[in-house]
């Protein structure tokens, strides 16, 4: 397929981890917020409870950046990985604040109380805004958070963290509306096999991209490739374009750098700004 085809669908604008420049990061109200924005896809990230709980986070720990304890405390941070998300229960998980802390690097961010939500909850209220609003379906584009050099430390194995994700997604009905995304491609692979109409991207970082080979590398092919935005040019955008395979950068927060990516020619481009980074902007 050319590259011409593959770009004529519609610009995907992804809220990155919701809009981490403006609400605390992968929570409802950032997804709320990004809808408002008129992002196309609710960009996330999941990690597993002790109780088999799916639960959206960036960390399978908390965060001491972002987390405030029940105590009232702030989290120090040579210790924030002894509060490992995956050996606890999601109703311990709950009663952490994430939301109320300053983050510095994103002086915009609105402050709240909030907790990390189950992602069966986040997809209710997302799915119930959208009807409350009279907004066409939003994708969701979600990430497991696992690697080899932790499994069964931080997470479970890639095929339990992929069943769990997944029995999520089909009870919901909204499978047929998400990318599963990871840096991770044996959880992808697994993914592949077990559940072959789901849409897959490989992220990127810190690497070459691979632009063909992709079955020999990983056991499957991708969707979609998404890498570290300053890695990509336009002939690598051409060439995976003409293997069929769209093209969605991260993180992009500054407008020349979503212009340049525009006029490369990407599908997509993944943001923490969706209201100063919007498509009419990236057009002019």
């Amino acid at each position: 397929m050319s590259c011409e085809n593959v770009t004529s669908k519609k610009f995907d604008l992804e809220g990155h981890r919701g809009c981490r420049g403006l609400m605390p990061e992968n929570t409802i109200p950032a997804m709320l917020r990004a809808i408002d924005l008129n992002v196309n896809t609710l960009e996330m990230d999941v990690v597993i409870t002790a109780d088999d709980k799916v639960v959206v986070s960036h960390e399978p720990f908390f965060n001491h950046e972002i987390t405030t304890l029940p105590s009232g405390d702030s989290i120090e941070p040579k210790k924030e990985q002894e509060y490992n998300i995956y050996k606890m229960t999601y109703d311990s998980v709950e009663k952490f604040d994430v939301g109320m802390r300053p983050n510095p690097r994103f002086p915009f961010q609105q402050k709240m109380m909030v907790q990390k939500p189950l992602l069966s909850t986040l997809i209710d209220s997302v799915e119930a805004y959208l009807v409350k609003t009279n907004h066409e379906k939003v994708m969701y584009n979600i990430e497991i958070k696992s690697s080899n050099t932790t499994d069964n430390i931080f997470h479970p194995e890639p095929e339990k963290f992929a069943d769990l994700l997944m029995d999520v997604l089909i009870k919901k009905g909204i499978q047929n509306r998400v990318i599963v995304q990871s840096f991770d491609p044996r959880s992808l692979k697994l993914v592949s096999q077990k559940y072959p109409t789901m849409q897959l991207s490989l992220l990127i970082e810190n690497q070459k991209i691979p632009v063909k080979g992709f079955g020999k590398l990983y056991g499957f092919k991708p969707n979609i490739v998404s890498p570290e935005y300053v890695l990509l040019t336009k002939e690598i955008v051409a060439s995976l374009h003409e293997r069929n395979i769209k093209v969605i950068p991260w993180t992009v927060d500054d407008l020349a750098s979503a212009k340049k990516l525009y006029e490369m020619g990407v599908d997509g481009i993944i943001t923490d700004y969706p209201d100063r980074i919007n498509v009419d902007a990236i057009r002019q």
